[in-house]
């Protein structure tokens, strides 16, 4: 993973430094309010319903063992002793106090990490695949361009303050797991007929309250010019983006507003005007990203041993087979794999981990991944180069810590926003819906056999937990003051994009609980051998659904 410079160490310094002195500024009365507002939100804090939220950026996802124990001691001394894992890679506190700020941001400089541009109008972290690098559909390692897009974009002085935040996200295989489609650019590393890298580049996707699909301006940019192509789109939308309505401020709307064609065409016409600028990126500094991303020291594994070691030990114990099944992913290099721990244990809210859990998580990844994990767009972790004859110790020492719970891609493995219980813009819990459902689905068998199932709540239609793209989307609205939920269906964020579509009224929070499984008694009764949720769903339509669910007991 990239590793500061001494430059990089130096301006993240005077960062927390210049914070610092704008945060006592304000708390001795001197900066108003909206003269603080712009200031903290740009490094991270956000005030929230009960307290600060401070958010720290993850770049990509990748976390490194020193980083998850300072995470750990973090937690323990300026929050409540543990933080949340959020649908964009990243990271909250829920608890700081707002004098303590700087200096949580200098203790986390002291291990690279910091919360520079994750909130505000302003260009986010940039995410990817949580398997970028390992997974053996990939195409090119997208994480050296990511690198890329993070140094150009931090302190970018024409987009510090653009119409509304701003979104890129970098998929590099086949399938996309970095929901390209939903992010303000979204691009797609491919490879031309003379097999030179290059870029898919679409614009224009996201969530909230007008969701809309990403559409295609490049079906191929040479990765040279990927800078100035990203500067001459930014250029755009921060001239012609709505300034008057921030519900109307994203570059969709633009580009709804423009067609895709118009917004396109004056794309190019400034990307001609500064495609030979000093951005142009050269074989060189390429390389030198590339070089932060080398290959780990893989040992020469017998991939047909090591399968069956494990399949001699699934046999003999049902637990491992299920997690082995569910939780492990096959690897690019032969005797390895890729692990998902999940954070979805019923009872603790999805994404949340305390310091003793982060430590040690540290522990084990430089006992067993070469001292690295991924956080995911699931709010799970990933440890990404697991030898295959370590699986089951390693089952072994996640058991206890609540990380092995074998439901990854289940129904239970659930994308949930902090909603109304932190979020100061939520109009409903989303936390405790989240619970209810997790009890009324128990039986992890009975989830096996329903297969793969995206279930996604936010608490507002800001949509940070994603329900436009879950299989099953829950959306928490408000009702005259009381809290209730509507429901969408068919949703998909990977490469056949769709988003859902809503079932009817809303339903109070004791109710969700058997809607979901009226959705599911419905789907089980009509589904062919093998089917899958979301397979089911476009053979019969919504009807089906919307009949089982609104029919009154007798």
């Amino acid at each position: 993973m990239y590793v500061y410079d001494e430059h990089d160490r130096n301006i993240v310094k005077e960062r927390v430094e210049q914070f610092r002195r704008q945060t006592n500024r304000y708390l001795d009365g001197k900066l108003k309010e909206e003269e603080f507002l712009p200031l903290r939100l740009q490094n991270g804090l956000y005030i929230q319903r009960l307290a600060p939220m401070l958010r720290i950026a993850v770049p990509y996802g990748m976390l490194n063992a020193p980083q998850l124990r300072k995470l750990a001691h973090v937690a323990r001394h300026y929050d409540k002793g543990y933080c949340h894992f959020t649908t964009r890679q990243n990271i909250q506190y829920n608890w700081p106090a707002l004098e303590e700020v700087p200096d949580i941001l200098d203790e986390l400089a002291e291990v690279e990490m910091h919360a520079i541009q994750t909130s505000g109008n302003c260009i986010r972290n940039v995410t990817s695949d949580q398997f970028a690098g390992v997974a053996r559909d990939e195409i090119i390692d997208p994480r050296p361009y990511c690198e890329i897009i993070r140094q150009w974009s931090t302190f970018h002085p024409e987009f510090a303050f653009l119409p509304r935040k701003f979104k890129i996200a970098v998929s590099g295989s086949e399938s996309d797991r970095a929901a390209i489609r939903f992010h303000d650019i979204g691009l797609q590393l491919v490879q031309n007929e003379s097999g030179a890298t290059g870029f898919k580049v679409l614009v224009g996707g996201g969530l909230g309250r007008t969701p809309v699909i990403g559409s295609v301006v490049r079906e191929y940019l040479p990765e040279k010019d990927i800078l100035t192509y990203l500067e001459a789109i930014l250029r755009i939308y921060n001239l012609h983006g709505r300034r008057d309505n921030k519900y109307k401020a994203r570059i969709k709307i633009l580009v709804k507003a423009m067609g895709v064609e118009e917004f396109t065409s004056r794309v190019e016409k400034e990307w001609e005007r500064i495609c030979d600028s000093q951005m142009l990126l050269t074989d060189k500094e390429i390389n030198r990203a590339k070089s932060f991303f080398t290959r780990p020291q893989y040992e020469e594994l017998n991939e047909a041993e090591e399968s069956q070691l494990l399949i001699g030990l699934a046999e003999k114990e049902k637990g491992f087979k299920d997690w082995l099944q569910h939780n492990v992913s096959s690897h690019k290099v032969d005797g390895y794999r890729a692990v998902t721990l999940s954070f979805k244990a019923t009872g603790i809210p999805p994404g949340d981990v305390t310091d003793k859990q982060l430590e040690a998580l540290a522990d084990l990844s430089e006992r067993y991944s070469f001292g690295e994990v991924r956080a995911t767009h699931q709010q799970n972790m990933v440890l990404a180069d697991v030898k295959a004859h370590d699986l089951y110790d390693l089952w072994m020492e996640l058991r206890p810590l609540g990380f092995a719970t074998a439901n990854i891609g289940t129904l239970n493995d659930m994308i949930c926003c902090p909603g109304g219980d932190f979020c100061s813009l939520a109009n409903a819990k989303s936390i405790p819906i989240a619970e209810a459902i997790q009890r009324e689905f128990d039986d992890l068998d009975y989830l096996y056999d329903l297969g793969k199932i995206e279930l996604n709540i936010s608490g507002c239609m800001n949509a940070c937990g994603h329900h436009h793209i879950g299989h099953i989307g829950v959306l928490g609205v408000d009702k005259k003051g009381e809290e209730f939920y509507q429901v969408q269906l068919g949703g998909v964020q990977g490469n056949d994009a769709a988003l859902g579509k809503v079932l009817g009224p809303s339903f109070s929070g004791h109710e969700m609980p058997q809607v979901i499984r009226k959705l599911i008694d419905t789907f089980v009764d009509n589904r062919t051998q093998d089917e899958e949720f979301i397979d089911t769903y476009r053979r019969i339509g919504i009807d089906p659904f919307k009949e089982r669910v609104y029919v009154k007991a007798n």
